[in-house]
């Protein structure tokens, strides 16, 4: 089985379809979508109509879970932002998406951790508000019940690969569409990959068990960057010219 893993899209669709070009050129045919598709300050309503015409399979991510069950004025300015754009079918298409499911009998696919789409999995923020790769244990942890011997989760935007001790793998394939952010919760801390190179991952099932590629695909990121800075989101234009915020 080989098939791609996309995830944390955020509305921009020129990374969306220069990744799917990549995709294509490799002559692969299924994807995996992780979830947060829209919410951002660029092109939601443009990325929307694309993943529906795709009908891959898709969960959603805590933004697309926000966009359809807060109030505009409680909503951040990413997904007031976003929710201007859509249209009652984009909504209706956030709302019948899972949490998690299973791809094919044998992949998990969730957006944060099983249980939360707002928790880390495979990072840890400490409390100076520094990233460091949280302890096996924990991962593990969070792991049990799942039977499957490939886990794929996103929300951090950062590429990632675990081996459990128990053989089973747990792969975060980056960010399709914004490479750095930063957030309050539990202490302010910032995501950052270090380019604005669209990322995603090749997943591929041999006899020696699953193997993962992480593909990082030059695009048009600085129209994208001048777009989030019209809309008055300079941290989202520093990560989006250069996967820093700067």
């Amino acid at each position: 089985m080989k098939f791609a893993a996309i995830a944390d899209i955020h509305g921009n669709c020129a990374a969306l379809e220069a990744v799917l070009r990549d995709i294509e050129a490799l002559g692969i045919r299924d994807i995996v979508n992780l979830g947060d598709h829209l919410s951002g300050p660029l092109e939601a309503r443009r990325t929307a109509d694309l993943l529906m015409r795709l009908s891959i399979t898709s969960i959603r991510g805590n933004h697309d879970r926000q966009l359809v069950e807060l109030p505009l004025d409680v909503m951040g300015p990413s997904d007031r932002h976003a929710y201007r754009q859509l249209e009652k079918c984009h909504l209706e298409w956030l709302t019948g998406l899972p949490a998690s499911t299973t791809f094919r009998d044998e992949v998990f696919l969730c957006h944060g951790t099983p249980d939360s789409d707002t928790t880390y999995w495979l990072e840890t923020v400490t409390s100076d508000g520094r990233i460091c790769t949280t302890p096996i244990e924990e991962i593990e942890h969070r792991a049990a019940g799942i039977n499957a011997s490939l886990i794929l989760c996103g929300h951090t935007h950062i590429p990632r690969v675990v081996r459990l001790r128990d053989g089973r793998l747990i792969i975060n394939p980056g960010s399709v569409g914004c490479p750095g952010y930063d957030d309050a919760v539990p202490v302010p801390h910032k995501m950052e990959t270090g380019t604005p190179d669209a990322c995603y991952a090749v997943l591929e099932r041999s006899q020696q068990g699953w193997g993962a590629m992480f593909r990082y695909v030059p695009y048009d990121h600085l129209s994208m960057a001048e777009l989030a800075r019209r809309n008055g989101r300079a941290e989202w234009a520093s990560a989006l010219a250069s996967g820093w915020i700067l």
